[in-house]
């Protein structure tokens, strides 16, 4: 048994989407603010019952659960509920039905993977006889319990808030007009708002009392498997009964780790004593809960409490003996008397009290003692770095929930009526694990946490039981480890009209280049291509809110400085979430596929790449060669960018140079490449430049500054000596041949010579900067949610 898709609705800014899930990790990445917290909170609402559970909150074993309040119904959906409300006021007849209410309310749909030899265990949930094994689904809705009750109350409520706000409208008139009469002033209008103005006001005090989860059973049959774009979530049949009962009772077991782990500077004020050591509270809760040997003692457990009992009775000799004289003395007062019980003293040896202190946790900072039998020197867990404590604790809870789950130790002994049996499915929701870890232990935790979740016998090699973990993540680190398939991309969407707001919408990556049964080879091999590159890189376009992708490491290393200092001094692109990726030439549009799926804004720097057609009469395998680029001469483009990315019909180096800006872009994504600069040369008379690289482009762009260099070296001495010389044709065709030689340095060399903040970036990247710029101006603004219309 396993969760195929997790299908949530009017949950926040997840209006309506579908998180499909892998048979082991899923993770959950994003820009921020694109939904994917909004994800792990409903999941851990709909799905803890665990903590929900009143002896679960006063053991301390799991923290309160999150509560649903009116601000988490997505913000559009308050303009229909909003109405609703009105109506009722206005005794018309509207959203007095269930059906009404259900579309627009926070659900969870679970969709499970039942195999035939599970079906005992689902048979509270198979919808018809005629199901026989495959997908089942349980829509779970937060909803209102008694209609009837939420109208009545809401009516009485706000006609007595208009009641009272008439009143105090016309006192406060009466005032000031006799204010105004004895001062000779025009009194203003005045205005009071009473709870509740609105169904949305009302809601927000009293949607816990009014609403209540339910669950209903889905049809498999009308599951479609379509891209997430057109998901569109099964509706309920009119007047469908809802079950009477949690429905995965038995079925999953539910852990999360969230983002608020309780890690905190052990020396600030604030720190309470329940979180002041927190590794060694998780090591007290495993023993505790797995290994405590005063608890359903086995015969496993004699030598230990033989141990506890000899230090019992060793210690409470020494405590009656030292104890003594200060009982003789209590003598003194006639007690005890004849009659009267003597006082002995007894200690009680509690093997949980021994760990719960902050130095039951030691880090050894000696690897060998300095002479025999001296102890070795070590620091308690207060001493030791947050990030080491986090890892360890969190794999602690991995390691007590999977032991837990699988009744490990003493758990296995008790046998409390929801205990009795193993559930089939364990899923562990983990919140933003990256908190306090550098980047090594990132990747660690990620490549090592569902390893540690199955390290059991009947887990290693037996598919009886399954686990499932999602993770959510800020980590650029954590996506870079973890395989591309396993990420779920987390898209920001803007408003699509009145009384919408910007939404989400999450993509299955591993769906990028098509499923396994649609790939062409050529597919195939870019999709492994993508995915070897990013294992390569670090994976941050998957939380940039704009991409610019160059070809070579000259452009990595200045279009930052370009950014930084030459955006017509407005600092807002600077300001951006940037993810600036280098790919080669040849290379570069075959991430187009993924570009498109992620939707952001995205620049690539290209170069023309000039090309000599061979001879007509050349050999048959005769290769184009690279050339300068020149007008008029029947060059071609070779760039794989320009003719595959922007599917140009004529690759001519001409009409590539003749493009205008608008034919540059494709979507959200445009092309910026090299084309004529006019530069005054020696002669002081204007001529045009055509550069044959990125390199060229930014000496021809700044020939003042490359004259001016003191001691130049390198590529940087070359291009200062074909700026002086005495035609721009020659300085250019010097420039060609310097560039053909080696190129590798310029980037470092000009970084050494010149200050970056002097440097004028060529015109086509300014124009594409520019351009990236407007688009995220633009897409900021589509995200901001709008204004929704009260009643």
């Amino acid at each position: 048994m396993k969760i195929v898709y997790i299908d949530i609705q009017n949950y926040r800014k997840l209006k309506s989407c579908r998180i499909s899930l892998t048979e082991a990790e899923t993770l959950l990445v994003g820009a921020n603010n694109s939904g994917k917290t909004s994800a792990m909170d409903a999941l851990i609402f709909f799905l803890d019952q665990k903590g929900r559970s009143a002896a679960s909150i006063a053991s301390g074993e799991m923290p309160v659960s999150r509560k649903l309040s009116a601000t988490d119904f997505t913000l559009s959906n308050w303009h229909q509920l909003n109405e609703f409300g009105r109506a009722w006021a206005a005794a018309e007849a509207s959203g007095d039905q269930l059906g009404d209410w259900q579309p627009l309310c926070p659900t969870v749909d679970i969709w499970l993977q039942v195999e035939k030899n599970e079906i005992h265990r689902v048979s509270h949930l198979i919808p018809t006889l005629k199901w026989d094994g495959g997908l089942l689904g349980v829509r779970m809705i937060y909803q209102p319990k008694d209609l009837d009750t939420l109208k009545s109350d809401f009516v009485n409520n706000y006609n007595a808030a208009e009641q009272l706000k008439k009143i105090a409208q016309d006192n406060a008139e009466a005032k000031r007009k006799e204010l105004g009469k004895q001062n000779g002033e025009n009194p203003t209008k005045f205005a009071l708002e009473i709870w509740p103005s609105s169904l949305r006001e009302y809601l927000d005090r009293e949607a816990g009392r009014a609403f209540e989860l339910k669950s209903y059973i889905l049809d498999p049959g009308k599951v479609e498997e379509v891209p997430e774009a057109n998901y569109k979530p099964q509706e309920l049949t009119e007047g469908q009964v809802a079950l009477e009962f949690y429905p995965f009772n038995g079925l999953f077991k539910v852990d999360i780790i969230d983002a608020t782990r309780g890690f905190t500077d052990p020396n600030a004020a604030t720190v309470s004593q329940a979180n002041s050591s927190n590794l060694a509270g998780q090591i007290n809760k495993y023993y505790n809960r797995h290994l405590n040997p005063t608890d359903l003692p086995g015969v496993e457990d004699l030598e230990a409490l033989e141990a506890i009992a000899l230090a019992q009775h060793s210690f409470d000799g020494r405590l009656n003996d030292v104890f003594t004289k200060p009982l003789g003395e209590i003598k003194t007062l006639g007690y005890p008397g004849f009659n009267d019980p003597h006082i002995r003293l007894s200690s009680k040896v509690n093997p949980i009290d021994n760990l719960d202190h902050e130095a039951a946790i030691l880090f050894e900072i000696q690897k060998a003692s300095l002479s025999p039998g001296a102890p070795l020197l070590s620091l308690s867990e207060k001493y030791n770095g947050l990030g080491y404590k986090n890892l360890i604790a969190m794999v602690f809870k991995l390691m007590s929930f999977r032991d837990q789950w699988m009744r490990v130790g003493k758990a296995g002994k008790r046998k409390p009526e929801d205990d009795a049996f193993i559930e089939p499915l364990h899923l562990v929701l983990i919140e933003e694990p990256e908190a306090h870890l550098h980047a090594q232990v990132q990747q660690v935790f990620i490549k090592k946490a569902y390893s540690v979740l199955r390290n059991h016998a009947d887990l290693l090699l037996k598919k009886k039981f399954s686990s499932q973990l999602i993770v959510s993540t800020h980590s650029s680190y954590l996506a870079h480890e973890i395989g591309f398939e396993k990420l779920r991309y987390f898209k920001r969407k803007p408003a699509g009209g009145a009384f919408e707001v910007p939404t989400a919408e999450v993509i299955d990556l591993s769906a990028t280049f098509g499923t396994s049964k649609t790939r062409s080879e050529e597919i195939l091999q870019t999709a492994q291509f993508v995915a070897r590159y990013l294992k390569t890189t670090h994976c941050d376009l998957f939380f940039a809110n704009g991409i610019i992708l160059v070809e070579g490491a000259a452009e990595r290393l200045l279009i930052p400085h370009f950014i930084r200092n030459n955006i017509n001094e407005d600092t807002s692109l600077d300001n951006s979430y940037i993810s600036i990726l280098e790919v080669g030439g040849a290379h570069a549009h075959r991430l187009r596929a993924l570009i498109d799926k992620l939707g952001l804004p995205t620049l690539v720097i290209t170069d023309t790449d000039a090309m000599q057609p061979p001879p007509a009469d050349a050999a048959p395998k005769a290769k184009a060669k690279s050339i300068r680029p020149a007008l008029g001469k029947g060059y071609k483009t070779g760039s794989h960018t320009i003719t595959k990315w922007l599917a140009v019909k004529d690759p001519s180096l001409d009409a590539v140079l003749a493009m205008k800006a608008e034919e540059k872009v494709v979507g959200k994504v445009r092309i910026a490449f090299q084309y004529g600069i006019p530069i005054v040369y020696a002669d002081s008379s204007e001529a045009l430049a055509i550069p044959y690289t990125f390199e060229d482009a930014i000496a021809l762009t700044n020939p003042v500054l490359f004259k001016g260099l003191v001691k130049p070296t390198g590529m940087i001495k070359k291009m200062q000596t074909a700026l002086n010389l005495e035609t721009l044709e020659l300085c250019c065709e010097a420039l060609y041949d310097a560039l053909a030689e080696d190129k590798a340095e310029m980037a470092l060399d000009l970084l050494f010579c010149a200050e970056p903040t002097d440097l004028a970036a060529p015109a086509y990247i300014q124009e594409g900067l520019d351009w990236l710029k407007k688009e995220l101006d633009v897409a900021s603004e589509d995200l901001v949610p709008g204004v929704v219309e009260p009643v």
